[in-house]
């Protein structure tokens, strides 16, 4: 029942709103409707939590495609769907209705998978959130992927692009790491390495996030160019995935990118997470006068940037 309230909510509160260069597909899938625009809206809306106004829409907004604020406090409008399968992809969990993201993002994906495709023993690449239909903090999971911006990688070597939706629900991938992230396992091949490599070597791609022992692991065995490493950034969890963040596209003004990574190929700093795993520092000695932490607050609509009122609003 909470789907139909929003809308209602919404749409009376709202009642006043009226890099690379791009590839033919790109300029084909852009989304060219009016501008996003902040429109009026009461305090009660503007104070309710944004993953519960944004995780029930199920279309995207007829608007221009462009992401508005940061990866994890953002909105995107003009958002286009991934194909749930393509000639070298497959879109996975689509009960979540996650497999929409910018123009851009959606280009990307198809791109990498074909090069995926080229490496033994993949057909393409299975591929998990990108973001929700406007964007937007999201019901469970994600603090990020809010903007259209972020997509996640299974490991998993696709050995069928056929698989049906109710297929797609259950198989899972698999994790590539071992001793807690220190190292890789067995599972970790040199197509692994080459599709990340791929990803990473993209100008579109701002960061890669994955596991500290894979980032380890492509240090050592990168022998040529090493300069696409600065881009894959170790970050907890991220075994069974790896995860790509876009930088904001070109004209994208309402959009906020990630500080760039540090200088150099990172990999000092990767070897220093394995060792802080395998050997944790002791924990530092807790202060008896130090306030309790802050819970975190969720986001409202009002923490939002203003475009993100019009792209809840328009029909």
């Amino acid at each position: 029942m909470i789907r139909p309230f929003l809308t209602f909510t919404l749409l009376t509160a709202l009642a006043a709103c009226g890099g690379e260069r791009p590839s033919q597909n790109l300029q084909s899938m852009a989304r060219s409707g009016p501008a996003a625009t902040a429109v009026p809206v009461s305090g009660v809306v503007s104070s309710k939590s944004a993953k519960q106004l944004f995780g029930y829409e199920p279309a995207p907004s007829p608007q221009r495609s462009e992401p508005f604020g940061s990866y994890s406090k953002g909105c995107a409008a003009g958002n286009v769907q991934l194909p749930e399968t393509g000639p070298t992809w497959q879109a996975m969990r689509l009960s979540r209705n996650r497999n929409w993201g910018q123009p851009t993002t959606i280009d990307f994906l198809q791109d990498l998978s074909r090069k995926a495709a080229q490496q033994p023993g993949w057909s393409g690449l299975y591929v998990g959130d990108i973001s929700q239909p406007r964007g937007g903090p999201m019901l469970t999971g994600h603090a990020s992927h809010q903007i259209g911006l972020d997509a996640d990688i299974w490991m998993l070597p696709p050995t069928s692009l056929t698989r049906s939706q109710a297929e797609r629900e259950n198989i899972s991938s698999i994790s590539m790491q071992r001793t807690r992230g220190a190292y890789v396992n067995d599972g970790w091949t040199r197509q692994h390495h080459e599709i990340v490599k791929a990803a990473a070597s993209d100008p579109r791609v701002a960061r890669i996030f994955i596991f500290p022992g894979a980032k380890v692991q492509m240090c050592q065995n990168e022998s040529g160019d090493r300069s696409w490493l600065r881009k894959v950034r170790p970050w907890y969890g991220h075994h069974y995935h790896f995860h790509v963040r876009l930088a904001c596209p070109a004209g994208a003004a309402g959009c906020i990118d990630q500080t760039p990574p540090p200088a150099g190929d990172g990999c000092a700093d990767a070897q220093d997470w394995v060792n802080n795993i395998l050997n944790p520092p002791p924990p530092r000695p807790r202060d008896p006068d130090a306030p309790a932490p802050t819970p975190k607050r969720e986001l409202t609509l009002n923490d939002l940037p203003g475009q993100c009122s019009g792209v809840l609003a328009s029909r």
